[in-house]
């Protein structure tokens, strides 16, 4: 009785022991941490058989996608500072031209303000010209003439000291040109030689065709030959007849020239002067000068 007693105590316990023994040696469940590391390590997987270039975009849902890789950002990120860049300059480019259109504008309206305030005063001068009375000429007394001086070879009184008639002398009273001359001849007529030349130069420097010119380019002849300058006289008196053989003072420079010879002891160079004179104006020769000539030859003995 007692060994059957421990026989089934025996077989009880190794019926405990057995289910005991089959829990122990059952592998442990993973926890959720776990499972999510080996789904997400095979994805990881997945992707790198799928993507080997990088992993998909965000917005990849075909499998001929472009991956968004490191260098396609950077050149976004370069082209989006370029397009930036290019806005500014676009808006300061607006900018400044705005200011140059303002300017041009400002600019345009002052020119206009001007040319018609330049045109009122044109108008109101001419209406103010067309009412104003005509302007009588004054009368014009001619000068009396100095008399001769002593022991002088070189006649003064010629055509030089001519007064203009009293039609001109309206005109010539507002002729700057004509005022030039008169001051240069008033001072050789007074003998003021060196400052009558500058006088004439002066004028013939602002005047060359004013129909002064011929006379000034002679007066200045005259004036060096009555200061004892012969040489600077002839040489002044050749280029007056030279330039302008058609000025009304052209023959007198030919008759004065071979004065200014006749005082340097060239008297077969002044008959040559005196026979141009004749050759070159004939008939043309004013009396005077043609008496004045008449006595020169004969002082020089041409034949």
């Amino acid at each position: 009785m007692k060994s059957r007693l421990i026989t089934a105590t025996a077989a009880t316990a190794a019926a405990i022991l057995v289910p005991s023994l089959a829990v122990a040696q059952r592998p442990a469940q993973p926890t959720p941490e776990q499972r999510i590391d080996r789904l997400e390590k095979q994805v990881q997987q997945m992707q790198r058989q799928v993507f080997p270039k990088g992993h998909p975009a965000d917005t990849a849902g075909f499998s001929d996608d472009p991956a968004a890789t490191q260098s396609s950002v950077v050149s976004l990120d370069q082209r989006l500072d370029a397009l930036e860049r290019q806005v500014t300059d676009l808006v300061r480019q607006s900018e400044e031209n705005g200011n140059r259109l303002r300017n041009l504008e400002t600019g345009i309206g002052q020119l206009k303000s001007d040319q018609d305030q330049r045109i009122g005063t044109l108008e109101q001068r001419m209406n103010a010209a067309a009412s104003a009375p005509p302007v009588q000429a004054p009368e014009v007394v001619p000068p009396v003439a100095p008399p001769p001086r002593a022991r002088s070879t070189t006649p003064r009184q010629t055509a030089d000291a001519a007064v203009p008639p009293p039609a001109a002398a309206a005109t010539l009273a507002t002729d700057p040109g004509e005022d030039a001359y008169t001051q240069g001849f008033h001072e050789w007529e007074a003998g003021q030689y060196d400052q009558a030349i500058s006088t004439l130069k002066s004028f013939t420097a602002a005047y060359p065709k004013h129909r002064r010119a011929s006379y000034a380019n002679n007066l200045i002849g005259r004036a060096l030959l009555d200061k004892g300058d012969a040489r600077g006289a002839a040489a002044a008196l050749l280029a007056n007849y030279r330039n302008n053989p058609s000025g009304e003072r052209a023959q007198d420079s030919l008759y004065y020239l071979g004065q200014a010879l006749m005082k340097l002891g060239q008297a077969g160079q002044a008959c040559k002067a005196y026979a141009e004179l004749d050759a070159v104006y004939g008939a043309k020769v004013r009396p005077d000068l043609k008496k004045l000539e008449s006595d020169a030859k004969a002082q020089a003995q041409c034949s």
